[in-house]
C-alpha cells in the first residue's frame, strides 16, 4: 500500500543492511530501515551493484526500476510496491518497501491461473515491456493484494515481452482496460516530466507507441517469434 507516512521512511529512514538475496545477478540487499516515527524492511539496490547489461546501455537499472513504479501509480494499477531512488550504505540505488508474501499460496499454480490479478500484471508488464517476469516476481499479500518486484529491465524501445503470464495472449481487452489505456494516452504529457530524468526520450516515445497499439489491436500481446517469451529460470 503506497502511503505517505511509507514514502517518508523509504526517503529519510536510516538503512542497516541486513542480507543478501544470493539469487540475484545484481547486488539485492535486504535491509531495516528506521526514523524516529517508523520502522520497517526494504530492498536495497545500489546503482553501483549492477552488471552491464548489453541490451539495456542507457541509464540504469535502479531508475527503471523507479520508473516502473511511477507508471504503476499514475495509471492505477499499484502492483510495484512503494519505491524511492536515494542515497544508502553503498551510494544511491533503489529502496523499496519489502512485502511480506501470503506463504499459504503456491505460487508454482497459481501463476498460470485465470485471476484478475495477474491478468493486470499481464497487461502493466505489456506496457512497460518487461522482460523478466518471473513466478518468483510475484508477490501477493495476505490481504489479497498481488504486487509485483524486479522491474530493472524494462521500457526497451524494441518489443521485448518475456513473461510467465502468457494465459491471455490474443484475448480481447475488455472495455475497462481500453479506458484504461486511453486515460494513460490523455495524460501522457506528464507521464513524460515523470519518467524524462530516469528514461531516455526514444524509450518513452516507444511506451506511447505501445499503448497506443493496444488500443488499437483491443487485444492481449503474443509472443514475439524473434525474441524468448518466457524468461529463463522461470522462477
Amino acid at each position: 500500500m503506497v502511503t505517505d507516512a511509507n514514502s517518508q521512511l523509504l526517503k529519510t529512514g536510516v538503512i542497516t543492511v541486513t542480507g543478501r538475496l544470493v539469487d540475484a545477478s545484481n547486488a539485492t540487499l535486504f535491509a531495516s530501515i528506521v526514523s524516529d516515527s517508523a520502522q520497517g524492511q526494504c530492498i536495497y539496490k545500489p546503482i553501483a551493484g549492477e552488471r552491464p547489461l548489453w541490451d539495456f546501455p542507457d541509464g540504469q537499472l535502479a531508475h527503471r526500476e523507479y520508473a516502473a513504479f511511477l507508471v504503476s501509480e499514475m495509471l492505477g494499477f499499484h502492483i510495484v510496491p512503494q519505491t524511492v531512488l536515494r542515497d544508502g550504505p553503498f551510494g544511491i540505488g533503489m529502496v523499496q518497501l519489502w512485502i511480506d508474501i501470503d506463504e499459504e499460496i503456491d505460487l508454482a499454480n497459481f501463476f498460470s491461473q485465470d485471476d484478475p490479478r495477474l491478468r493486470s500484471m499481464a497487461l502493466f508488464d505489456a506496457i512497460i515491456n518487461n522482460t523478466d517476469r518471473k513466478i518468483g516476481h510475484l508477490l501477493p499479500d495476505k490481504s489479497g493484494h498481488l504486487y509485483g518486484c524486479d522491474h530493472g529491465v524494462t521500457f526497451h524501445s524494441e518489443y521485448k515481452l518475456r513473461t510467465v503470464l502468457w494465459q491471455w495472449a490474443g484475448e480481447p481487452l475488455t472495455k475497462p482496460e481500453i479506458s484504461m489505456l486511453k486515460s494513460a494516452i490523455s495524460q501522457f504529457p506528464e507521464i513524460v516530466v515523470a519518467l524524462k530524468d530516469y528514461l531516455s526520450s526514444e524509450e518513452i516515445e516507444a511506451l506511447k507507441i505501445r499503448i497506443m497499439d493496444l488500443i488499437e489491436n483491443a487485444s492481449f500481446p503474443l509472443p514475439n517469434p524473434d525474441w524468448p517469451s518466457i524468461p529463463w529460470p522461470a522462477f
